[in-house]
């Protein structure tokens, strides 16, 4: 007995046989052996499965699976979609979708129609709509007025500095109506007294604004060195004089002559805003593209071309405004813009058959370049007015 049930419990030799070397596992393997029911066990069940037919009941897994089967034959089939022909479709009918509109917004779940959005009080004020009652910004109206630019505005408001109708402002982006009353506390005037205008004579060679293609912007020049002797304002330049100092007009790399930089939004907004009617005045030599060799260039222009430069020509599609164009000499054009598109003279004189061999501003609005010298600079004196 003992040498036959150790024969039992020992592993057998691998053979070829993969069959007999791999068996496969036994059902139920490794699980809790499964109680089986003794025979009173066996007879309650058998009763009560009786009782139940009797009473036409149903296992409670077999109700759920009937229920399942009865939802899904109340589903359309695939095919049946659509009623047979001679039959009513007895479906209820889907409501149609709204149309959404482009002012249309999403409320939770709920869409907000864009004309109602504005009595809408779930909707924030900031998102709704203006009504144009003829209320502007506050900035805006202080920049229409002349008082300050818009930043300098902004940035009086922020401080406090600003009140309205004797009410004291601290909201950015306030609309009010045009016939309010401003009131600017004493205290912004004097920051603003205190930002200067530089007046430059740039050279050839160096670009108004940012540096671009290796060339250096022209306030690299506005060093202590640059300034010019006969400049006698009693003011030192320091860091702060370089600051937001930015350009009010450009001139292109390959023109000379006065260039203001300055810290106040006022002259900038009067210089380049797109409501100035500021002059400027350029003195420009020319040559004939026909006759190039033409010294008295004057004398081989038809007067026609010096018409056209006055009124009637045409830059990216839109008319320019008039302008005063005449000969300074035979081989220079003084001309007075109110109006600064890039390129503009040079342009212009192309389509009339000259070619700009030299351009020099000498004068914005009522300040002159004057005897300042080229790549000096000075102040802005407290009496000149552009």
């Amino acid at each position: 007995m003992t040498e036959r049930k150790k024969i039992s419990l020992s592993r057998p030799a691998a053979t070829g046989d993969a069959t007999s070397a791999h068996k496969p596992p036994v059902r139920g393997a490794g699980s809790a052996p499964r109680k089986r029911m003794t025979a009173a066990e066996a007879e309650q069940a058998r009763a009560e499965r009786a009782e139940r037919d009797a009473r036409g009941d149903q296992p409670r897994f077999e109700r759920r699976d009937e229920r399942r089967h009865e939802q899904r034959d109340d589903r359309p089939r695939h095919g049946d979609r659509r009623p047979a022909q001679g039959q009513r479709d007895e479906r209820p009918s889907r409501p149609a979708r709204p149309q959404k509109r482009p002012d249309d917004r999403w409320d939770g779940d709920q869409r907000v129609r864009g004309d109602e959005a504005a009595t809408d009080p779930r909707q924030p004020a900031f998102q709704r709509p203006v009504e144009d009652d003829g209320r502007v910004r506050l900035s805006k109206l202080m920049s229409e007025r002349g008082m300050a630019s818009r930043r300098e505005a902004d940035e009086w408001i922020e401080a406090g500095w600003v009140r309205v109708n004797g009410e004291l402002i601290a909201e950015l982006g306030l609309r009010v109506f045009p016939d309010v009353t401003i009131d600017i506390d004493p205290q912004a005037h004097q920051q603003q007294a205190q930002r200067v205008t530089i007046l430059l004579h740039k050279p050839i060679g160096y670009v108004s604004g940012q540096a671009e293609d290796g060339h250096e912007p022209a306030v690299t020049l506005i060093t202590p060195d640059n300034r010019w002797s006969d400049d006698k304002l009693p003011i030192k330049l320091n860091r702060a004089h370089l600051r937001n100092l930015a350009p009010a007009g450009r001139l292109d790399i390959d023109s000379t002559g006065l260039l203001v930089l300055t810290q106040d939004g006022r002259i900038a907004k009067a210089l380049i805003g797109e409501d100035s009617g500021v002059e400027k005045e350029y003195l420009v030599r020319v040559q004939s593209v026909a006759q190039p060799d033409a010294e008295n260039v004057q004398a081989a222009t038809p007067e026609e071309a010096i018409r056209l430069m006055r009124h009637g020509l045409e830059l990216d599609g839109k008319q320019l405004k008039p302008a005063q164009v005449s000969w300074q000499n035979e081989q220079q054009l003084r001309v007075v813009l109110r109006e600064g598109r890039k390129r503009q003279i040079r342009r212009m004189c192309e389509l009339v058959g000259l070619k700009v061999v030299g351009l020099k501003r000498v004068r914005m609005g009522r300040v002159v370049l004057g005897k300042l010298p080229a790549g000096k600079w000075r102040f802005l004196r407290p009496e000149e007015r552009f």
